[in-house]
């Protein structure tokens, strides 16, 4: 049984229930979806989904189960246009050097705070630990690892913030001033995309080979939408996330039994989906 809570009828109320709280939760806070108003007998935000496949029937089918089993299929067959009917804004508190990859993911629309406009605040990202560079994944990390470097360095990112705040007290316009700030600063970004192609936001930056900082940004997100949309991101797990891709190639040397043969890291890729599959 759906909580009743995902079927509000007051926009007021789906506001209240949207922004879960004033503060930003994990450096994100959900701001607003649409569609805002939802009808009692439907299954959550899943409802638009599902009234946009089946759009000459209305409200659709009145069964739950039949609507759980539709969204499964459009998830499988990659039949992407009904997701794209719900719609999330998010407030997303992130460091540069995050944002920056974020907004990579040119589907969603963003607008974010300006140095021009307004003065930065002296807030930066230091992480917990330093990892090494990674032997297999030449843009990722590794294990932790001890840098002798490593304060020298972060303690400039006070230095850099000092001689920002004296430059704009000194005169200098905020535009220059801001040029000098490192990326591990934080910044704010008010960040609109569709359901579908959230969901391949998640699909990449929720991926192993994603940096550390970004998955955790992207696990929150998914911890934040589940409620609202549950059967579509149950769809979502079991036949994107849970799931693996096979090339002709490698379906032809399982398939033969012979050694699959490639670069080195195709054929990582490869026994590393053989261990999935235990064989």
């Amino acid at each position: 049984m759906y909580n009743i809570n995902m079927s509000l009828k007051k926009i007021t109320d789906k506001l209240s229930y949207v922004v879960f709280n004033s503060k930003l939760n994990k450096g994100i806070r959900l701001v607003d979806t649409m569609p805002r108003i939802v009808e009692h007998d439907s299954i959550g935000l899943d409802s638009a989904v599902v009234q946009a496949a089946r759009v000459s029937y209305g409200k659709g089918t009145k069964k739950v189960n039949d609507d759980k089993n539709l969204i499964s299929y459009l998830m499988q067959h990659k039949h992407t246009t009904p997701f794209e009917m719900v719609e999330f804004k998010f407030h997303v508190k992130a460091p540069i050097f995050i944002a920056r990859q974020w907004m990579r993911h040119r589907t969603g629309t963003f607008n974010e705070i300006s140095g021009r406009y307004s003065e930065l605040k002296s807030e930066w990202y230091i992480p917990d630990v330093v990892r090494e560079q990674s032997v297999h994944n030449k843009q990722g990390s590794g294990m932790p690892i001890i840098s002798s470097y490593w304060e020298e360095y972060m303690d400039g990112c006070a230095i850099q913030n000092d001689c920002y705040n004296n430059l704009i007290k000194e005169g200098v316009s905020k535009e220059i001033s801001r040029i000098g700030l490192p990326q591990n600063m934080y910044t704010e970004f008010y960040w609109k995309v569709n359901l579908h192609n959230l969901l391949h936001f998640l699909k990449l930056r929720s991926h192993p080979s994603a940096q550390l900082e970004i998955r955790e940004y992207a696990d929150e997100i998914k911890n934040i939408i589940q409620p609202l949309c549950p059967t579509t991101v149950a769809a979502f797990d079991e036949h994107v996330t849970n799931s693996i891709t096979l090339s002709g190639s490698e379906v032809d040397a399982i398939r033969k039994m012979e050694i699959f043969k490639g670069t080195a890291r195709q054929v990582e890729e490869y026994k590393n989906k053989l261990d999935i599959l235990r064989l």
